[in-house]
């Protein structure tokens, strides 16, 4: 059988996309960052050159409720072990879904422009805001 190659246009809805070069099923046990993608998956390709601002993440203010790692459109939110750990930039876009759904105060993940380092935006990490009572 012909390997033949699709646009996302040509695909029947309800479609599969096998992205994985071997193992199938098994593969999901496995860390995707330690997994054989295929040359046409969007796994092997970055989109950082997108990105006009990136999310840092203070561990410090984190309180792991994984708001972010659930609503991120790109799955680049990283968790080991019931933490979060970090940010994927290869595919992070830079869209601040992240960010918005953040419910710490400060909030552990802040939207910084995407030259700016992490220690550069730890350092003018906002305090922690006060509550007003009305």
């Amino acid at each position: 059988m012909k390997n033949v190659q699709k646009g996302w246009n040509e695909l029947a809805i309800g479609a599969v996309v096998f992205p994985l070069e071997s193992k199938g099923i098994e593969s999901l046990d496995i860390y995707p960052e330690n997994r054989k993608y295929t040359d046409e998956s969007s796994s092997t390709l970055s989109v950082a050159h997108w990105r006009v601002d990136k999310p840092v993440h203070n561990v410090d203010h984190c309180i792991n409720c994984y708001f972010c790692w659930v609503y991120c459109p790109d799955s680049s939110i990283l968790v080991r072990d019931e933490k979060m750990t970090g940010i994927d930039y290869k595919h992070c876009k830079g869209c601040g879904i992240c960010a918005d759904v953040c419910p710490t105060n400060p909030k552990s993940l802040i939207m910084f422009q995407d030259y700016v380092t992490e220690g550069e935006a730890i350092k003018s990490w906002p305090a922690k805001e006060k509550k007003v009572k009305e």
